[in-house]
């Protein structure tokens, strides 16, 4: 009995002295979980590295928007895919599901969640998404018939969801304006000085951190008309009717988004992933954003130096003859490729990087401004370029980068360092996007 008190008595000295008491050494925060960043479904790694960005090969069309320039960029995460109808889909049920149950909160409290889960009254009330909408609740009905078509808008009788009011709210910090130096913090006077742009462009003194925060409100339903609009004397209803929407088309690229909806999409899918994390107790991960210029064309190159497409070589065919990507091959002919219009997204073999479609099949969204000397005055390091929405921005800001090629342009277009833009409010039948989201932490 002495034996097993005395090494009771030795361990509970050892365990005291490695234990959490303070010793008085700079060890850090202690109890800190350890945390791997997991590999995000349907997107593959990029590395950190550095590469010749810009034309390699001779300026065919003069363009002059660009030259040849050594930068880097940092590792990050990249869809594999451009973003399918499906996809993106699942933003504009979110966005209708969540407006439902709005509306039905504001008449039933089942439909909002007032208290945490210790009791304790929320400041704002939440959505609650347990809580099934039965359509074959009368009042529910009621309630809803606002966000359908009014009768002398349907066609054939059909109710179907009015998609003008499918918009969605967001928020994002404007750093650029935090980061100035005359919006700053003053300790002695304990208040903000300097001043920011709302998003009426109307100059305001700075009240506290929320004046960085800004908000927004973007229509998420895409533009199924863009195939019309786009073509003059061409006979595009088919797709018009039904692309979007119709199971045949889930796996194809998305069309008919406009930059800010992109933008938007990012902000929900982040939020959406985020949201899931904390449920579970996990960290938050980076931003789901639309791509760098730098960091498409560093994808685009899969890790292959000087190469004017993404498959590496100078031609458009491979050794059998067969096209590498889905374009317009010759004049008038846009099938030998297979597809006359877009294909299925991974049609086609991916670069060595996994990427899919990185040439061709549909154009994609950028983050940055296009601007014909941007080569010039970037930075060598995860260049950036972009529309801070301020009032003495110029116009040109709202030019948005636009990579890659698609099924109606010729093969110059597909080139991993030709540069086009599109205007931010403006959708096109043959414009897409994927997203990246930067690694957490440096290197690998």
């Amino acid at each position: 009995m002495k034996r097993v008190v005395f090494l009771l008595t030795l361990a509970a000295i050892i365990l005291s002295g490695c234990g959490r008491a303070p010793s008085g050494e700079l060890v850090g925060v202690q109890g800190r979980k350890k945390w791997h960043e997991p590999d995000p479904f349907g997107m593959v790694f990029i590395p950190q590295g550095s590469f010749v960005m810009g034309p390699s090969d001779e300026d065919v069309l003069f363009a002059q928007n660009a030259f040849s320039r050594t930068i880097s960029v940092d590792a990050f995460w990249m869809d594999e895919t451009e973003i399918t109808n499906n996809k993106y889909r699942q933003f504009v049920y979110y966005v209708r599901d969540s407006i439902k149950r709005r509306m039905l909160g504001e008449r039933l409290d089942e439909f909002l969640i007032m208290d945490d889960e210790f009791d304790r009254p929320l400041a704002e009330p939440r959505l609650n998404w347990n809580t099934r909408i039965d359509t074959r609740d009368e009042e529910i009905n009621e309630i809803l018939e606002q966000l359908y078509y009014p009768p002398e808008e349907r066609f054939w009788g059909r109710k179907e969801i009015d998609s003008r009011k499918l918009n969605y709210e967001y928020f994002w910090v404007d750093y650029d304006q935090a980061a100035r130096r005359s919006n700053r913090w003053n300790h002695q006077t304990q208040q903000y000085e300097g001043t920011v742009f709302n998003q009426q462009g109307e100059e305001v003194p700075i009240v506290n951190r929320s004046s960085f925060v800004l908000r927004d409100v973007v229509n998420v339903y895409p533009d199924t008309l863009v195939w019309i609009s786009d073509f003059t004397y061409s006979y595009n209803e088919p797709m018009a009717n039904m692309y979007f929407w119709h199971p045949s088309y889930d796996d194809y690229p998305v069309v008919g988004v406009n930059w800010q909806q992109a933008k938007a999409f990012g902000i929900w899918r982040t939020h959406y992933l985020n949201s899931h994390l904390a449920r579970r107790g996990q960290g938050f991960v980076q931003n789901y954003r639309l791509p760098l210029e730098s960091e498409w064309e560093y994808a685009a190159r899969g890790g292959i130096p000087l190469s004017m497409y993404p498959w590496g070589g100078p031609y458009t065919r491979n050794m059998e003859g067969c096209f590498l990507a889905n374009f317009k091959p010759m004049r008038g002919n846009y099938t030998d490729d297979g597809w006359l219009y877009t294909a299925p997204v991974a049609s086609y073999e991916p670069n060595d990087f996994g990427l899919y479609d990185m040439a061709g099949n549909v154009s994609e969204w950028t983050e940055n401004a296009y601007d014909v000397s941007f080569y010039t005055f970037a930075h060598d390091m995860n260049p950036n370029y972009k529309y801070n929405a301020l009032p003495d921005d110029p116009p040109a800001l709202k030019r948005k980068v636009v990579r890659g090629g698609s099924w109606k342009d010729i093969a110059y277009f597909l080139q991993v360092s030709t540069r086009t833009y599109e205007y931010q409010d403006t959708a096109k039948s043959y414009i897409g996007f994927r997203n990246v989201r930067s690694y957490l932490g440096t290197g690998r």
